[in-house]
């Protein structure tokens, strides 16, 4: 005797469950950017003429030897820039809202 399960309730798990889906930073920062970054090797004067004042400049952090670079960090609406001497080393895209599974907020 051959048993059939009902294909019906697994797709309604299936559609209820995909309701309430969480969004990753990682899909969003994949996908085509809509904001440009600055680009890795470009100066604080270059990034501040291109894309304006930052909205805050982080204290640096680093520096307590001569083998740890003091890093600076200025954050914008979109993304956070990591400057060492006063070059562009990473920048790296904020979270769009609440709901949004990200890095942590930057240590201040």
């Amino acid at each position: 005797m051959k048993t059939r399960l009902s294909v019906l309730p697994l797709l309604a798990v299936l559609v209820a469950g995909g309701t309430c889906a969480e969004t990753l930073l990682v899909d969003r920062v994949n996908e085509k950017p809509a904001v440009a970054m600055p680009a890795r090797g470009q100066t604080m004067a270059q990034v501040e003429s291109q894309y304006g004042a930052p909205q805050q400049k982080l204290d640096p952090r680093g520096g307590q030897k001569r083998q740890w670079p003091t890093i600076n960090r200025w954050v914008y609406p979109a993304f956070t820039v990591y400057f060492e001497k006063q070059k562009v080393v990473d920048v790296v895209a904020n979270q769009a809202g609440a709901d949004e599974i990200g890095p942590k907020p930057p240590i201040r």
